[in-house]
């Protein structure tokens, strides 16, 4: 009999113990992740995406009247926002545009007429 009260004990133990890991798993948080999303107003459109650091965002911000985009960065170690690079985008337009089919050809290689 004691055996079988042994086993009992362990079975109860074993399911209890899967219990208490099932509920952690299930009541963490997840985390928040925006990459992609973009919202636009007036002029301006503003998108985010994620950098290969832990806890650095970027959002994109582009002035469709002036063809330009600034690109910011949130470091979340640090808590700043700092503005890393902007672009004319009229002047990447032209170029793209001397293509044919609006691509440039690959370097070394002439355009066929």
């Amino acid at each position: 009999m004691d055996s079988k009260n042994f086993l009992i004990g362990l079975l109860s133990t074993t399911a209890a113990i899967l219990l208490v890991g099932v509920v952690v798993v299930l009541t963490r948080p997840t985390p928040v992740i925006a990459a992609g999303m973009t919202a636009s107003g007036g002029d301006y459109i503003l998108t985010v995406g994620t950098g290969t650091q832990i806890d650095e965002e970027y959002v994109y911000v582009v002035d469709t009247s002036s063809q330009k985009m600034l690109v910011y960065r949130f470091d979340g170690n640090r808590g700043v926002i700092e503005i890393i690079s902007g672009v004319d985008l009229g002047i990447l337009r032209q170029g793209a545009g001397n293509a044919p089919g609006g691509q440039n050809p690959p370097p070394g290689r002439s355009r066929q007429p």
